[in-house]
């Protein structure tokens, strides 16, 4: 049974004591969530907006307002096994601070679903990390793209119950206005336009998991494709994000990929050397990846960021979501960014010399164990040739590319 199949049987379950749901009508497709509008099987009236999505977990989070604008948030799993009408008590933190006590109700056996009071909303739509306890099993849900899901299912709502489910269509595009109508702003000519995207990955489990920076996926339009130097091209699913802390977690075929990457246990020093892997400015320089040499100058970025290392390695666009290596071949970052060298000459007077960052372990052993997704970890053993750090690392870095907006790309 598809991952698909199975959120798309949960979301025809019952969600607002409807025994029958209908739909979706129309699309709901937000980062990773997706859904639509949904009917009562029995009266064909309009019951609710949902859109959901499936964490490694297993469990799927579905979110919902309902026809009387109430919020609901759902919990399903092919692995629960509830008895119709079960009562139970969940606990939820949001970033590890704010709690909130919700009781859910199970709308069928795979399924339970609780009241979101108003104030739990706003916090969840803000939000990038929830934890929720039910009868002492705690699930970790990384949070992404909240705040424009809460505004497309108001606005799946608001349009339904306007125009009905049969003129139903893309819930999370504001509607467009008739190109003759009286006053209408012009068009906006990018608004349409799209460029290609490029960065760099790497496999960090056997089961195909891989792990970027979330601006290297941010504004993707289309397929997200991965592949190997020299290998053919694959299609990657988003399963999970971090906004605040620019990560992204992906997975493909785990039969496409030859190796996966290790994660060092013992914690880099400044002044250890680094190997960075990556492929920047694809298209214009070459086809394969590159590989720059360097230091950890810092054991913290800009203003003190406690989550990034200072690298003297050279990164250009293209490199981000690269891995970092130490001298033995194991992980020690993610190369995150390049200090932005025309506003530091503003500040300073001054231009920059080899000031690049990465993401630190600690933040993506943190991130990969909230997604549930196993991974290896290794002691720095032996000292290789940058020529064998490199040999070693073709079998995980991967090339990530997908079509974006032009105006998301811009931004990046």
């Amino acid at each position: 049974m598809s991952k698909a199949f199975v959120v798309a049987c949960l979301f025809q379950a019952a969600f607002v004591s409807i025994a029958n749901a209908a739909g979706p009508f129309g699309t709901i497709h937000v980062g990773a969530w997706n859904g639509g509008a949904y009917t009562d099987n029995n009266t064909g009236a309009f019951s609710h907006c949902a859109a959901g999505s499936e964490y490694a977990s297993g469990v799927s989070l579905i979110v919902s307002q309902t026809a009387s604008n109430s919020w609901l948030l759902g919990f399903g799993s092919t692995a629960f096994h509830f008895t119709k009408g079960d009562t139970l008590p969940i606990d939820v933190t949001f970033d590890g601070q704010v709690q909130a006590k919700l009781f859910a109700t199970a709308n069928s056996a795979v399924l339970i679903s609780a009241v979101m009071p108003p104030n739990v909303a706003q916090t969840f739509q803000k939000s990038s990390l929830m934890v929720a306890v039910a009868r002492g099993t705690p699930l970790q849900f990384n949070l992404s793209s909240t705040g424009p899901l809460l505004a497309a299912l108001a606005n799946c709502v608001t349009r339904v119950k306007a125009e009905g489910v049969n003129n139903a269509g893309d819930f999370a595009a504001p509607k467009a206005v008739a190109a003759d109508a009286p006053n209408a702003a012009p068009a906006n000519p990018k608004a349409s336009q799209t460029v290609s995207k490029t960065g760099t990955g790497f496999v960090i489990s056997a089961s195909g998991h891989i792990v970027t920076n979330y601006h290297v996926v941010n504004g993707c339009t289309g397929d997200i494709h991965g592949n190997l130097s020299g290998e053919p091209v694959t299609t990657l699913r988003v399963v999970s994000s971090d906004e605040a802390n620019d990560l992204a977690l992906l997975q493909g075929p785990a039969a496409s990929f030859k190796d996966f990457a290790k994660i060092r246990d013992r914690a880099i020093r400044p002044g250890d050397s680094i190997v960075a892997i990556g492929y920047p400015y694809h298209g214009l320089l070459t086809s394969d990846f590159t590989i720059t040499t360097g230091i950890v100058s810092s054991l913290s970025g800009l203003l003190n960021d406690t989550r990034l290392l200072q690298i003297s390695a050279a990164v250009q666009p293209g490199n981000s979501g690269g891995p970092l290596l130490d001298t033995s071949g194991q992980i020690v970052g993610m190369v995150s960014a390049k200090i932005n060298a025309l506003k530091f000459v503003r500040a300073t007077g001054n231009i920059p010399e080899n000031i690049n960052f990465a993401i630190k372990t600690g933040a993506i052993r943190d991130f990969l164990d909230n997604s549930v997704v196993p991974y290896q970890t290794a002691e720095p053993k032996g000292e290789l040739r940058t020529a064998e750090i490199a040999g070693n690392a073709r079998g995980y870095t991967l090339l990530i590319s997908c079509t974006a907006a032009e105006q998301a790309d811009a931004k990046k």
